[in-house]
C-alpha cells in the first residue's frame, strides 16, 4: 500500500465542493437557509434523529447514490460513515460489516456477523442476503452500538437499516443510465401510483454491468476476469383500505454473473506492507482448474428471491404490526486462493509452493422470520411496544476443492424471542427509555455421508470422516436503558446502557480438508456510550457526537490461515473498545453545503493465552510473513493485546456540494465525496506486510439538473486518484493480496417524471 498524506487529501478536497443529495423539496428548503429534518425508525417508530438516544448516521440522496454510480456494491458504503467499515473476499456476494471495530473475518458462508443487515424491516441473516444489491433506497440507517432489545441476538456492534421508496397513490418515478470506464453500464428506474382509490404499487429495477478486464498471464487470455453482470427488481402493493389498517406485499429478486474476488500472487514484499512489482492491475497469473477443463478465472453465479408481508392495525391507542418474510438464495463462488499458478511458468509474479483453489456453493438457503408487535399510539409521556420475533433457517454448503474433493454440511438455524420497550417523558427535558428482551437460539449441523471425494482419497492422503451431528442452543437477556436530557430546543444530551449477544455459532468448513467443525460459545457485550446532538446556527449546522465504551465477554474470533488453511472459531477471555464519532453538515451559504464525520476506534483482544497460526506456518516452518507478535511452542502467534482484525483505528469522510443557479429553474452543480481509512490490522496476529494505512478514495459528479423538467446528466468519477489501497489478503501459502477496484470515469442522465 502506499502511503497517502493528508496533505494530498486537503488538496484534492478543496479543489471541489458538493454535499448530500437533495431532492427539490430539499433545494427549496436550502434556499430558506436552513437544513433539511432527519427522521429514522431506529426505535422501530418515526422520530427526529435528534430526538433518539442512539448514535446514528444516516445517507440518502445524492450522497448515497453517487457511491454506485461505477458499479459498485453494497461495499461502497465502507468508511462513508463514521465507525463503518466493509469489506469481502467473496467478491459481490457475502459483505463483511464492523462497526466501531467490532465484525467477524470469516469468509465461510454459514459465519455469523456482529452487524445486522436490515432490509425493509426484515433482518438478512445470511451473508449472501446481506449483499442484495442496493437501488431505489430512500434512507441508510446506521445505528452505532448493540441493537439486542429490538432488533435481537447478533447485532452487538449495531445495525446497517436500509428503507426503500414505498408506494404512494401519487404517480412519479425515474430513470437513470450511466456509462463508464470497462464497459461499465448501470441503469436504474422505478414507477408507483395508484392503481384503485385503495391500492397503489411500485415497481423498481436495477441493471449493473461490466466487461472483464483482466488478462490472465498464465494461459494467455485477454480480458479474461474483472466483469460482472447483476439484475435485481423490486414490486410492491399498498393496500389501504381504511386509515386504520395497510397491507405491504414485498417482492423482489436478483441474478448476478460475474467474477468473484480477484486474489493477487505475492504482492507483498517480506518486511513491508507496500505493493511491489508483482502486482499488476490488470493481470493475474490463474491456474485454478476444478473441473479440469482449464483455468476457471474466478467464476461466481447466484440467484435470490424473496418477499416480505408487512400488515399494520391501527386501534384506539395502540398499533399492531406484523411483518412475514421469506428469503431464497442459491449460488457458487470459484477462487484461485493462492494468487497464481503453484508451480508454474517463471513469468508468474513470485515462488507458489503449491496450486490451491477452492469453490464452495450454497444450496437451497430459506430463510423464514415473523416478528409481531403491539405499540401505543397516543400522546401520552408513556410511550411503549410488546412484540416477539421468530427465525427459522435452512441450507447446505459444498465446499469443492481440488484435492480433497466436494464435502457437504448442513446447517439449521431456529430462534424465538419476546421483547419488551418503553420510554416515559418525566418531564419538558428529559426523556428515558428501557428496554428487555430474551432469546433462545438453536443451532445445527450435519455433514454428509460422503465428505471426501477427491484425489486424497483415491492415493490414500485422506480418509472418509464420521462426524457426529452437532447442536448446541443457548437462551439470554439483552437489555438497555437510555436518556435524552433538551440541553435547549436545538441541543440534547444522550446517555445509554446496553447488554447484547450474538449467538453461539458452528464452523463446519474445515471439514473439507479432514479438519473437525469448531464451535464458539455465545458472547456477551457490555457497552456504555455518552453523545451530544444539535442544530445550530439557526439550523444551518448539524453536529453530532458520540464517545464509546464496551467490553465482550468469550469474544468469538475466527482464527484463519496457518500451514493448512483452516478456518477454526475461537473465544477470547475478553476484548475491549473505546473511541468516539462526529457527525456534521453544514449549510455554509445557500450554494455550498459540507458533510464531515470522523472516528477513532481503540480495541484490543485480551486474552493471555490465546495464540494462532500465522501466514502459512506450521510446526516446523515460521511461515511467510514478519510476525511482530511473541511465539509459542509450534510457531504460534499470541494475539494478546493486538487491534481487532478489520478494525480500523480512524475513519473520515468529507462531501461538499456547490451549485451556480442557471435562470430560475437549473442549477450547475459540483459534487465530491472522500474517504479515509486509517491504520488496520487485516488479522488476529500482526505482521509487518499485513497492515493497511492512510487508504483514501474520492469521487466527483459535475452536472446540470433542471428544476422545472426533472432532469440530471453528469459527468462522474469514482476513485478519481486511482489509488491502489489493499482490502484484504489471504496467509496461506504466499503473500496474496485483495485490492480496490480500479479508477472509473463516465457520465449519468436521470430524469423524474411525476
Amino acid at each position: 500500500m502506499r502511503t497517502h498524506k493528508l496533505a494530498t487529501l486537503a488538496l484534492a478536497v478543496s479543489a471541489a465542493f458538493s454535499t448530500q443529495t437533495l431532492a427539490q423539496d430539499e433545494q427549496k428548503q436550502k434556499k430558506e437557509g436552513s437544513l433539511e429534518q432527519i427522521t429514522v425508525t431506529a426505535q422501530k417508530r418515526t422520530q427526529s434523529i435528534q430526538d433518539v438516544p442512539i448514535s446514528i448516521a444516516t445517507l440518502s440522496g445524492e450522497k448515497f447514490e453517487s457511491l454506485f454510480s461505477g458499479g459498485g456494491d453494497i461495499l461502497e458504503l465502507a468508511v462513508r460513515v463514521p465507525g463503518l467499515y466493509a469489506e469481502s473476499s467473496n467478491g459481490r456476494v457475502a459483505p463483511r460489516f464492523y462497526i466501531r471495530g467490532l465484525g467477524n473475518t470469516d469468509f465461510d458462508l454459514a459465519a455469523s456477523q456482529p452487524v445486522s443487515i436490515i432490509m425493509d424491516e426484515v433482518v438478512m441473516e445470511n451473508v449472501v442476503l446481506k449483499s442484495f444489491p442496493l437501488f431505489d433506497v430512500q434512507q441508510v440507517e446506521v445505528l452505532r452500538g448493540p441493537q439486542g432489545t429490538l432488533f435481537g441476538r447478533n447485532t452487538t456492534a449495531g445495525i446497517v437499516k436500509f428503507d426503500t421508496v414505498k408506494p404512494t397513490q401519487y404517480f412519479e418515478g425515474y430513470a437513470k443510465a450511466a456509462f463508464g470506464s470497462y464497459g461499465t453500464m448501470n441503469f436504474e428506474g422505478a414507477v408507483g401510483g395508484g392503481l384503485t382509490d385503495d391500492l397503489s404499487a411500485r415497481i423498481s429495477v436495477m441493471s449493473q454491468e461490466r466487461d472483464d478486464y483482466i488478462d490472465n498471464g498464465f494461459t494467455g487470455q485477454k480480458d479474461a476476469l474483472g466483469g460482472f453482470d447483476e439484475k435485481a427488481w423490486r414490486a410492491q402493493l399498498l393496500f389501504e383500505p381504511t386509515e386504520d389498517f395497510s397491507a405491504l406485499l414485498n417482492v423482489h429478486g436478483r441474478e448476478l454473473e460475474g467474477t468473484a474476488s480477484i486474489f493477487r500472487a505475492n504482492v507483498f514484499t517480506k518486511g513491508s506492507n507496500d505493493l511491489n512489482e508483482n502486482y499488476v492491475r490488470d493481470m493475474v497469473w490463474y491456474d485454478g482448474d476444478i473441473d479440469g477443463d482449464g483455468a476457471d478465472n474466478n467464476p461466481q453465479e447466484y440467484e435470490g428471491f424473496g418477499t416480505s408481508l408487512k400488515l399494520t392495525y391501527a386501534f384506539d391507542d395502540v398499533e399492531l404490526t406484523s411483518i412475514s418474510a421469506w428469503e431464497q438464495a442459491d449460488g457458487f463462488s470459484l477462487g484461485d486462493v493462492d494468487g497464481g499458478s503453484g508451480s508454474g511458468p517463471t513469468s508468474q509474479p513470485g515462488f507458489i509452493p503449491f496450486a490451491a483453489v477452492t469453490q464452495d456453493n450454497l444450496n437451497d438457503l430459506e430463510q423464514f422470520t415473523q416478528e409481531v408487535r403491539l405499540a401505543s399510539n397516543t400522546a401520552s409521556p408513556l410511550n411503549w411496544q410488546l412484540g416477539a420475533f421468530f427465525f427459522d433457517s435452512s441450507f447446505n454448503v459444498t465446499s469443492v476443492d481440488g484435492f480433497f474433493g466436494a464435502t457437504t454440511v448442513f446447517h439449521e438455524n431456529t430462534t424465538w424471542a419476546v421483547f419488551g420497550q418503553t420510554s416515559y417523558q418525566i418531564n419538558d427535558k428529559l426523556n428515558v427509555t428501557g428496554g428487555v428482551r430474551y432469546t433462545h437460539d438453536d443451532k445445527g449441523l450435519r455433514v454428509g455421508d460422503q465428505n471426501v471425494d477427491g484425489f486424497a482419497l483415491v492415493i490414500g492422503a485422506a480418509s472418509v470422516q464420521d462426524y457426529d451431528p452437532i447442536d448446541v442452543d443457548d437462551g439470554q437477556v439483552s437489555y438497555e436503558l437510555s436518556a435524552n436530557y433538551e440541553l435547549s430546543d436545538n441541543a440534547s444530551l444522550f446517555a445509554r446502557y446496553a447488554n447484547g449477544f450474538r449467538a453461539q455459532t458452528i464452523q463446519g468448513r474445515d471439514v473439507a480438508f479432514e479438519g473437525a467443525p469448531s464451535v464458539a460459545d455465545a458472547e456477551t457485550i457490555n457497552s456504555v456510550e455518552v453523545g451530544f446532538k444539535s442544530d445550530l446556527l439557526d439550523d444551518t449546522l448539524r453536529l453530532n457526537m458520540a464517545t464509546f465504551y464496551y467490553t465482550i465477554d468469550d469474544m468469538q474470533f475466527s482464527a484463519i490461515g496457518g500451514g493448512n488453511n483452516f478456518t477454526a472459531l475461537v473465544n477470547a477471555d475478553e476484548g475491549a473498545a473505546y473511541g468516539f464519532e462526529i457527525d456534521a453538515q453544514w449549510l455554509a451559504t445557500d450554494q455550498l453545503t459540507l458533510t464531515g464525520g470522523y472516528s477513532y476506534n481503540h480495541t484490543e483482544i485480551k486474552d493471555s493465552g490465546l495464540a494462532v497460526q500465522p501466514c502459512g506456518s506450521s510446526a516446523d516452518f515460521e511461515g511467510n510473513c514478519t510476525v511482530l507478535d511473541p511465539r509459542l511452542e509450534g510457531n504460534r502467534a499470541l494475539v494478546d493485546g493486538n487491534p481487532f482484525p478489520q478494525a480500523p483505528e480512524t475513519i473520515f469522510n468529507f462531501t461538499a456540494r456547490y451549485t451556480v443557479p442557471v435562470g430560475n429553474n437549473g442549477e450547475v452543480f459540483l459534487f465530491t465525496d472522500w474517504a479515509f481509512q486509517g491504520e488496520t490490522n487485516l488479522f488476529l496476529y500482526e505482521s509487518e506486510e499485513f497492515t493497511t494505512d492512510d487508504n483514501v478514495e474520492g469521487g466527483v459528479r459535475i452536472g446540470y439538473e433542471n428544476f422545472e423538467h426533472g432532469y440530471t446528466i453528469a459527468l462522474f468519477g469514482r476513485n478519481i486518484t486511482d489509488e491502489d489501497n489493499v482490502k484484504g489478503a489471504i496467509d496461506f501459502n504466499n503473500l496474496t493480496g485483495i485490492v480496490n477496484e480500479p479508477r472509473i470515469w463516465g457520465v449519468e442522465a436521470k430524469i423524474n417524471f411525476y
